[in-house]
């Protein structure tokens, strides 16, 4: 039996506590699960930044950094960036920053703002995966509550599959968007491929950024193309 670290179990639970309010269904729980999920994703950079330095192998981030990257958020994004970017393997910071900008419109500007489900089911799988290269730990399950699952989160964590895939050529690895054009270059991928391709990441930067609210139709076909791109991409 794996036993959870002691300083995961704040971030964690105002992550599930947000993802739960999911399955209410309604405006203002819509409203509470963008802020606990946002809040959840500043409290685990803030905890990562600040457990020993044995624990994280962390270097040169003195108590005084400490304070200056923990004073804004988007410092706090910068901090990870630039002290441990490696555990942003899949994670788009710039995201991160959008949800963090519409959270704050929901928090401050008070009753009658509201946010669409999708944008919520977008920003709670970024913070499962953020969560997990943190700590190690997957967020799927809290006592005897299961976890909220969606298409949105299904399509959002087969696109981080993607941008996880490297390819290691002279000992650097190698991006999937090159690995793409590499593969259009020498014949592996057909063009029309390669527009499928773009037309997916369109998809999923409209999705996520809120320019579009997908069917559950489209966004199963958009699903099962990029699953055949990733298939292709396979190494």
């Amino acid at each position: 039996m794996i036993i959870d670290k002691p300083w995961i179990s704040g971030p964690r639970e105002l992550l599930v506590h947000g993802i739960q309010h999911l399955d209410l269904d309604s405006g203002f729980d819509y409203r509470i699960a963008m802020i606990s999920v946002d809040n959840a994703v500043e409290l685990m950079i803030k905890t990562h930044l600040g457990l020993p330095k044995r624990i994280t192998k962390i270097e040169g981030l003195t108590r005084k950094k400490y304070e200056e990257i923990t004073s804004t958020f988007p410092n706090l994004l910068d901090g990870l960036e630039e002290f441990d970017s490696s555990r942003l393997n899949g994670i788009d910071l710039g995201d991160i920053e959008w949800f963090h900008r519409l959270r704050n419109q929901l928090y401050h500007d008070g009753n009658g703002i509201t946010v669409e489900k999708e944008k919520v089911e977008a920003y709670a799988e970024i913070a499962k995966i953020l969560f997990n290269n943190l700590f190690g730990v997957e967020i799927e399950e809290s006592g005897d509550e299961t976890i909220h699952h969606s298409l949105v989160g299904e399509f959002i964590k087969e696109w981080v599959n993607l941008e996880k895939q490297t390819l290691n050529t002279d000992g650097r690895p190698k991006s999937p968007m090159i690995r793409l054009r590499e593969m259009l270059s020498n014949g592996e991928l057909s063009n029309k491929q390669g527009e499928k391709f773009n037309e997916i990441r369109k998809f999923r930067n409209d999705l996520v950024h809120g320019m579009s609210s997908p069917s559950q139709a489209e966004l199963k076909i958009n699903l099962k193309e990029l699953k055949e791109i990733n298939k292709a991409l396979a190494i």
